[in-house]
């Protein structure tokens, strides 16, 4: 798909870079075409115009609304900056199903970008009211200042005059009305003290929910690529293995399509229960979207790691789960696995790519059963 070359027709102008989808990826090993390096797409026309088309085409191909979503899916397929999305769209059409607009928001729909948009926001939020409680702070303390100078002043004034009455009671007067001032400020700043907590509080509980999938009560996409980004670098400080797994759930879209979509985040969510009962301390497991999952393996080589993970497929495998609301069974749900060495690659996140590629060999050797990268 990356690869296409189609003429030029007029400029598409401007609508992808305001919607800030022209920026830099992480790049990702594949033996699928090279993506289209980030800097010819900044610089090189020619490649933005045959990107652009590209795009173009891809939407009207598919009948496919004009947004944020679609946009963002045919970049990323088009580019080559997702080797996963492109290999999915290919096994649709290969398949004769439709790429259709809900079909992308679905396996597009573990995309943090709106989760961080509003930790964005948030974080603003914090901003602000960190601003608006230091203002408060230079307020007290500005007040604080001129009181004591113009306190000074007034006692000064005190000792040099024979009107000692009258200077006290204007003294009086004057602390009365710096005294209401001042607590008109510690009030202010009392209150920006909370909003700052509370916003903090919210700021915190949204980092959170950023990094959780609402559907099984795992680690998400994002959570997992900074868990493996640590890991990653403390295996290689202490010369110990890491193992990756990517796993899916075989013929997941059949039992949507005869038990519906609740069914099937049942089924999704027995398939995460059967992955965490084998992650102790040694395991980290995230759903990474859709019906897929990751899984690191602290200290384990790939063999270690298959042992473990093809016996939670022979669990699985063996069980026989019925859809209680219809009383209609599901039959058997297996899931595929590939799993890949981290040590072997000089960045994790081309592991990762090998453990996917290995698990879509699993896939195409027949599905429920591991593969090593």
């Amino acid at each position: 798909m990356a690869t296409r070359a189609l003429q030029a027709e007029e400029p598409a102008g401007n609508i992808l870079h305001k919607l800030g989808l022209f920026r830099a990826r992480a790049p990702q090993a594949t033996d699928e075409a090279p993506s289209i390096p980030v800097a010819a797409i900044r610089t090189d026309p020619r490649v933005r115009r045959r990107l652009l088309n590209e795009i173009r085409d891809f939407l009207l191909d598919h009948d496919l609304e004009v947004t944020p979503m679609t946009l963002s899916a045919a970049l990323d397929a088009c580019s080559g900056a997702n080797p996963r999305l492109e290999r999915r769209i290919e096994r649709r059409k290969e398949s004769g199903d439709a790429i259709t607009q809900g079909w992308l928001e679905e396996v597009t729909a573990s995309d943090s970008r709106s989760d961080d948009r509003s930790v964005e926001e948030l974080a603003k939020k914090l901003e602000r009211g960190i601003e608006e409680l230091s203002n408060a702070t230079r307020n007290v303390r500005r007040a604080t200042t001129e009181y004591g100078d113009e306190l000074e002043r007034r006692v000064d004034d005190l000792q040099g005059s024979h009107q000692t009455e009258e200077m006290i009671a204007q003294l009086a007067d004057f602390a009365k009305a710096m005294l209401v001032r001042s607590r008109q400020t510690e009030e202010e700043l009392r209150a920006n003290e909370r909003e700052t907590a509370a916003l903090r509080k919210n700021l915190d509980r949204a980092r959170r929910d950023a990094e959780l999938d609402y559907l099984t009560g795992l680690p998400n996409r994002r959570a997992f690529e900074e868990v493996l980004a640590a890991e990653n670098a403390e295996a290689q400080k202490a010369g110990r293995p890491l193992s990756v797994a990517f796993c899916d759930i075989d013929r997941f879209k059949s039992v949507n399509d005869s038990h519906g979509h609740e069914a099937g985040d049942r089924i999704i969510r027995a398939v995460a229960d059967t992955l965490s009962s084998l992650c102790g301390r040694d395991c980290y497991i995230a759903r990474h979207g859709g019906e897929e999952f990751v899984m690191l393996f602290r200290g384990m080589t790939p063999e270690d790691a298959y042992e473990q993970l093809d016996g939670a497929r022979q669990e699985l495998a063996s069980r026989r789960m019925i859809n209680r609301r219809t009383d209609k069974p599901f039959g058997v749900v297996t899931f595929s696995g590939g799993i890949a060495d981290v040590a072997r690659y000089r960045d994790p996140r081309e592991a990762l790519a090998a453990a996917d590629e290995a698990l879509y060999r699993a896939k195409d050797e027949g599905r429920n059963q591991i593969r090593l990268a």
